[in-house]
């Protein structure tokens, strides 16, 4: 048995008769970290780990959406510091960089969501949790900054695309990056997981996400991160059973489960 963890997924977007399918049809995923939109997808989150002990819920608020007014900002983090004893990471947060991409508005205000960001930062250190972050291309070096500021050590930068300079920043600064599917036909994908060391990755399916190439009009699986592993074995020229223990003992010692 091959033991794995998505270390990213939105269980809370399947539909309840779907989450019972994956969780029963995958007996080699240990757990889920099921990364929550807003304060409802944390609450549903929350209920499915309840349900089912192999579900790890993180909460936060995703940046690629309208900022919270101060009241549903203030209700959040209410909300989470009350159920933070139940959740294994602050996630997922981040900055908007696919959403300032659709505007096409390049004085797309960004600093209420940096300052957001920063937030669950400084909740993170407070409470000495991992977080778990949406920040690509432009915007990962920002989010690097706020990291350094705030001395985070455990920071999970998922599904990440960006720069060398900023690759080997985040390999400096012990960050961790988490690979998708599509690492098996995105070359910009291939080509950062060739550099990135083994002991800082994990994979994740980032469901219900769809991909292309061969899962082109299936729905997303943890089965499909044995793909991601079966690539990740070629590329860095080591055994699959050692690529398994690897992202397996990654995954576990990030989120202490």
């Amino acid at each position: 048995m091959k033991s794995m963890i998505d270390s990213h997924i939105h269980l809370d977007h399947y539909k309840d008769e779907e989450i019972e399918a994956i969780i029963s049809s995958s007996p080699t995923i240990q757990s889920f970290i099921s990364v929550s939109y807003d304060i409802e997808s944390a609450r549903r989150n929350l209920l499915l780990s309840e349900k089912y002990s192999k579900v790890k819920p993180a909460f936060g608020y995703h940046p690629e959406q309208s900022l919270p007014n101060e009241n549903e900002l203030a209700n959040l983090i209410t909300w989470i510091e009350s159920n933070k004893e139940k959740m294994v990471a602050i996630g997922e947060v981040g900055l908007p960089y696919y959403l300032r991409m659709e505007a096409g508005d390049p004085s797309f205000p960004l600093h209420g969501y940096i300052e957001l960001l920063e937030a669950f930062i400084i909740l993170a250190k407070k409470w000495e949790m991992p977080i778990v972050l949406h920040a690509v291309y432009d915007d990962a070096p920002v989010v690097c900054d706020l990291l350094e500021k705030h001395s985070i050590e455990k920071a999970h930068f998922h599904w990440f695309k960006g720069d060398s300079k900023t690759i080997q920043r985040l390999i400096r600064n012990g960050y961790f990056i988490s690979f998708t599917p599509d690492i098996v036909y995105e070359e910009e994908i291939q080509e950062i997981a060739k550099v990135f060391p083994i002991d800082q990755i994990m994979v994740e399916t980032d469901g219900p996400w769809p991909f292309e190439g061969p899962f082109q009009g299936l729905v997303t699986h943890p089965k499909m991160m044995n793909d991601s592993v079966s690539f990740l074995s070629k590329q860095k020229g080591m055994s699959i059973q050692e690529v398994y223990r690897q992202l397996y003992h990654n995954t576990k010692c990030f989120y202490s489960l």
